[in-house]
């Protein structure tokens, strides 16, 4: 079960970095009249600076990374374990306990992404929150965690799926 809850808390924080500065970049780069001048008229106004903002935001949702996806990573661990015992009702309420801590984790991505400066990082949190919700209303995922394998073999892959709208903003040097 360590196992497990290792790989899902170094899932969502490479995951924070691993698509972070080329996504971030990219929108930054093409946000910016500078080295779009050639393509677009010369603007007077100087792109925004959202840096400040970002990174606040980004501060919030590290430790979404180190509570609520742990809780749940320990959830399903629990899970796991009970469903390997066939105890069929302490399975089930393992796994409703990680819906939940999914349900928290979307509340506190949208709640702070609500709170960023740069309206595509807002609409970015609203899409990994609505991914997180939807995990959590079904349970297909969940249902298809049989054993500690199975949990190993598909955390990333989930964390990549739920997280990926916001990781392009939070670069693990900034």
């Amino acid at each position: 079960m360590r196992r497990a809850i290792l790989a899902v808390i170094a899932g969502g924080t490479l995951l924070a970095g691993a698509a972070c500065d080329s996504d971030a970049k990219a929108k930054t780069q093409a946000a910016d009249p500078a080295r779009s001048a050639a393509t677009a008229a010369p603007s007077s106004e100087p792109a925004p600076d959202y840096s400040a903002s970002t990174k606040l935001v980004c501060g919030k949702l590290q430790s979404l990374y180190t509570n609520e996806l742990r809780a749940f990573g320990t959830a399903m661990g629990r899970m796991v374990t009970y469903k390997e015992a066939k105890q069929t009702a302490d399975a089930e309420k393992a796994e409703a306990t990680a819906a939940g801590q999914l349900k928290a984790a979307a509340t506190k991505i949208r709640t702070a992404t609500a709170e960023a400066e740069d309206p595509q990082f807002q609409a970015a949190g609203r899409v990994s929150a609505a991914k997180l919700e939807s995990s959590a209303a079904d349970h297909r995922y969940m249902d298809q965690v049989k054993s500690m394998a199975d949990l190993n073999r598909t955390v990333q892959a989930q964390f990549t799926e739920w997280l990926t709208p916001v990781a392009g903003y939070c670069g693990t040097s900034g």
